[in-house]
């Protein structure tokens, strides 16, 4: 059997014979394979293949930097080859879809910053942290897929930071500024001793679930930034064009019903010695809101039908296959074509539009390391870095092994210890400019691997275009992160774009990186044979088990 040849239906001709093996396999081949089938009988087999793979770049050297170096060597022979690969039609169209999808969450991200540091980091720090760490990272990282963002866990981290800095009466940005130097000196600690290598122990359950975590934190901010747009009712919404039902209970006897404008309605009211019975302040479900929904639901109903586009039986292959690679882009254009149709004030992208510190007490972007606080914080700062370290460190190489795993046929290398010394030098830098830190963002690095993926262009009616693996390059995450620093320049255009559309791409992002995860087959597989009885529950547990 082990030299029987099966071809798939649609690849074989009857009319051409297959000639019998001129060799017969030796003895002692024969014999191997059945220690190997004995041992997978017996339950001690692995995937051999696969740990072998998992391991590469994750051994110890037992030299100081040994990790680093042989990651150096790894990827330095495909350097020139990361700009080359990059000249394809799928590279520009990964550039358009990763760039809404990567201003979204910083320009978020510096929002949330801002309120939660009294605004001495916000939105414009956020935007020149991204520009910096993102173009550094696209250069000189390991894996250039991996695409650098703001996370969750920093977020809470500089929250926490903040309140400290409050209690104790310091400085929040030069306490951070020891912290910073701490964390990345930690780091620099780790990739020398290389720590990395215990990347290898992180189960496929362990990346799954970090996965499908953050996915679905992308799909529950989606949801509830529409939400936020609800409850602030119609305070975007044109005062003078709008008609509401009021009630007036007069204050002697009876009731009266009115339909007037907005901006008459208080003075009717209180000409006719009536009170006001049902304020339009109130009134939840506005134009705007119905608007920002369709806008969303738009945004990522046409991004996902134009990207399965290339599985349709119509029109030319080429031609689908470029609707898909430009499906995100299309689908924002279109969007914002109709927001513009149709007129309603809906909340916009918010640029700064000019290039200072957001604090007015800073005139320089350089921090100073003391400032009024007492020498001994650079000390105490060591502290709150160990926890920095964990955190950047498990947002890290969690994220580099989701992007490395075997399944993306990745085929020049890993680089976890160029990555994390990378990362680490940012660090340091961005706490001396008192910006954000930005560490691997998953779902971000996960939806930019599914766009450089590269599938067989012809296949036969009814078949599935067979994977060949990802274009492994830098172009597109530097482009990316580029065009993230002009921000500032481009406030004009992107002036223009609506927040909802951009929700729909965060919408989009998270429902398309659960592709591929098995915990959601396996929940999809549970649902759709339910029906069945107790005996396929178990089949789909066994399933799960034995495939994760």
């Amino acid at each position: 059997m082990d030299q029987v040849t099966v071809l798939p239906p649609g690849v074989w001709d009857p009319n051409i014979r297959i000639e019998p093996p001129k060799v017969a396999p030796p003895p002692t081949h024969r014999l191997e394979l059945d220690h190997h089938d004995g041992c997978r009988s017996n339950g001690h087999s692995g995937d051999h293949g696969e740990d072998e793979e998992k391991k590469e770049g994750l051994e110890r050297t037992g030299r100081i930097f040994g990790g680093l170096v042989k990651d150096i060597k790894r990827r330095g022979r495909h350097y020139l080859s990361d700009f080359t690969d990059a000249l394809h039609l799928q590279c520009l169209a990964s550039v358009f879809f990763m760039y809404f999808a990567c201003i979204t969450p910083v320009i978020t991200f510096g929002g949330l910053l801002g309120d939660a540091t009294d605004q001495q980091m916000a939105t414009l720090e956020s935007l020149l942290g991204a520009f910096i760490c993102g173009v550094a990272f696209s250069l000189f990282a390991g894996q250039p897929l991996t695409i650098l963002g703001s996370t969750g866990p920093i977020l809470i981290y500089e929250k926490i930071l903040v309140g400290f800095c409050d209690s104790t009466g310091l400085e929040y940005l030069p306490f951070r500024w020891w912290i910073g130097i701490w964390t990345a000196v930690l780091c620099l600690i780790l990739v020398a001793t290389d720590a990395s290598s215990l990347v290898r122990y992180f189960t496929r359950f362990t990346e799954e679930s970090f996965s499908t975590l953050i996915s679905a934190i992308f799909i529950f901010e989606a949801f509830h930034k529409l939400y936020s747009i609800y409850e602030q009712g119609g305070e975007n919404a044109p005062i003078g064009n709008a008609t509401y039902d009021c009630s007036c209970e007069r204050n002697e006897s009876a009731l009266y019903d009115y339909i007037i404008r907005e901006d008459d309605l208080f003075e009717v009211c209180g000409s006719i010695n009536s009170t006001l019975y049902h304020d339009p302040s109130d009134t939840k479900f506005t134009d705007e809101f119905l608007m920002s929904t369709i806008l969303m639901i738009g945004t990522f109903k046409l991004a996902y039908t134009l990207k399965i586009f290339k599985n349709t039986p119509y029109f030319p292959t080429a031609f689908r296959t470029i609707v898909s690679h430009f499906s995100v882009f299309s689908a924002v254009v279109v969007m914002i074509f109709v927001d513009y149709l149709c007129g309603i004030d809906t909340p916009k992208l918010n640029v700064p539009a000019t290039f200072k510190p957001t604090a007015e007490t800073r005139d320089y972007w350089f921090v100073p390391p003391f400032a009024d606080n007492p020498w001994w914080t650079a000390i105490a700062a060591v502290i709150p870095a160990f926890l920095a370290v964990i955190l950047v460190f498990m947002d890290q190489q969690i994220t580099a092994v989701i992007v490395n795993r075997r399944e993306n046929k990745l085929k020049k290398g890993v680089g976890y210890h160029l990555d994390l010394t990378v990362v680490a030098v940012m660090l340091a830098l961005c706490s001396i400019l008192g910006l954000p830190w930005f560490v691997a963002a998953t779902v971000l690095s996960i939806n930019h691997v599914n766009s450089l993926k590269v599938e067989s262009e012809c296949s036969a009616p009814g078949e599935p275009a067979k994977f060949f693996g990802c274009r492994e390059q830098r172009v597109t995450g530097l482009a990316v992160f580029i065009l993230i620093g002009l921000a500032v320049l481009m406030t004009p255009l992107l002036q223009i774009i609506p927040m909802p559309v951009l929700y729909g791409v965060f919408l989009y992002m998270g429902v398309s990186s659960l592709e591929g995860v098995q915990v959601t087959f396996f929940f999809h597989f549970f649902l759709r044979y339910s029906y069945l009885t107790f005996n396929s529950m178990f089949l789909c547990f066994a399933y799960f088990y034995i495939y994760s």
